[in-house]
């Protein structure tokens, strides 16, 4: 079994610990910033083809304490870097260090590059790499003198879908979007509603679960190149999401936004997400909004403040978004936010807070929790 370590935002942990217990990973173990998992090469595929909240998979290669930079080099040459870097293989090595007797990040990569190369001569009998192979990004992560040295098996940050050649100012990374979701009481037979869309990630990535579209079906990984992952792995893998789509599903997603260009961008990124006939889109200010039914949930990412907007427009939208939700009880709210004085502004206290990063920014989840739906008897 490989160990695997799933990347996240502070404060996602637990969301992407849920992502792969539904995936089938057996007792997934979160700490900050981190899932660690096991599982073979296509549980590898699979997580990076799945996963909603992840920032990115990668290979855990090795953990261990070092305090000086001879016990760096002896322990990274000691792993098993020839069974995945090949002959022909690009690789660089990225680090931080935090907290530790190594501190000089430059010096740590090198050591670290050094070590690899030297076992690799070993394993390869060459004294000289072309490197015009697969490409390998090594990463050496130093917190509190543990030493984590890993392979990204990902590329390009997971949020990165695919459809969102087009975005708005400030938006909202997808993977925030998909969290955010899974935070909330909404479920594919209850109304979403996003009066805020902007480019449409929240919109989009509901209609996606809704939909059961795997997330990471429409881009490539960075792993797809290498060896020890049959092409086979990944045909299956893909064949196995695009039967899981469910087509038939008409869910209820609404996004609004006060600026008709935003809309235009929200629409052709939902057309390119294939989702388009699952959202209503409308250039419309939240005081214009009417309610399109009883318990739904809205799910919003408005201006803060100290982004898009003022702080007195900021606040002006915070009170327009409590007086719509005021007329019927039976809706749950959530709304990120840094404002600190966002529950003042919309008029009540929240039910639960959590604090998230969105980015750089240090935010809150504020979550008003309307009228549960009827039970069916």
């Amino acid at each position: 079994m490989l160990n695997l370590i799933a990347t996240t935002t502070f404060g996602l942990e637990a969301v992407v610990k849920r992502e792969l217990e539904r995936l089938g990973v057996a007792g997934p173990k979160a700490s900050d910033g981190r899932v660690d998992f096991t599982g073979d090469v296509t549980t590898i595929a699979r997580a990076n083809l799945w996963l909603r909240s992840s920032d990115r998979v990668l290979l855990n290669m090795g953990e261990f304490t070092a305090m000086s930079f001879d016990e760096l080099f002896e322990k990274t040459k000691a792993l098993p870097w020839g069974d995945w870097i090949t002959k022909d293989g690009k690789f660089t090595v990225t680090g931080k260090s935090v907290k530790s007797a190594l501190y000089s990040v430059p010096d740590c990569q090198a050591i670290v590059k050094k070590a690899v190369v030297e076992k690799l001569k070993l394993r390869h009998k060459v004294d000289w790499f072309d490197e015009t192979g697969p490409e390998y990004k090594i990463q050496v992560a130093i917190l509190k003198d543990v030493v984590t040295l890993t392979i990204d098996t990902t590329g390009p940050s997971l949020h990165k879908r695919g459809y969102r050649e087009i975005a708005g100012n400030a938006p909202l990374k997808e993977t925030l979007a998909a969290a955010l979701i899974d935070l909330s009481f909404w479920r594919r037979d209850r109304i979403l509603l996003d009066g805020t869309c902007g480019s449409g990630t929240i919109p989009i990535e509901a209609a996606l679960m809704a939909r059961n579209i795997a997330p990471g079906l429409n881009r490539s990984f960075s792993c797809r190149s290498w060896p020890q992952i049959d092409e086979n792995i990944w045909k299956n893998e893909r064949k196995r999401a695009y039967e899981a789509i469910d087509y038939d599903i008409e869910p209820q997603i609404y996004g609004y936004d006060i600026d008709p260009s935003a809309i235009e961008i929200a629409k052709a990124n939902a057309a390119k997400a294939g989702v388009d006939d699952c959202i209503h889109f409308e250039a419309m200010p939240l005081s214009k909004i009417t309610l399109p039914g009883e318990h739904g949930v809205a799910i919003m990412n408005p201006p803060y403040g100290d982004r898009m907007a003022t702080a007195k427009e900021a606040a002006a939208l915070y009170r327009e978004m409590g007086s719509l939700f005021a007329s019927d009880k039976t809706w749950s709210v959530y709304v990120i936010t840094s404002d600190e004085d966002f529950e003042k502004h919309y008029g009540k206290k929240a039910d639960k807070k959590r604090k998230l990063f969105n980015g750089m920014i240090k935010t809150d989840y504020y979550q008003f929790h309307g009228a549960r739906p009827a039970r069916n008897s």
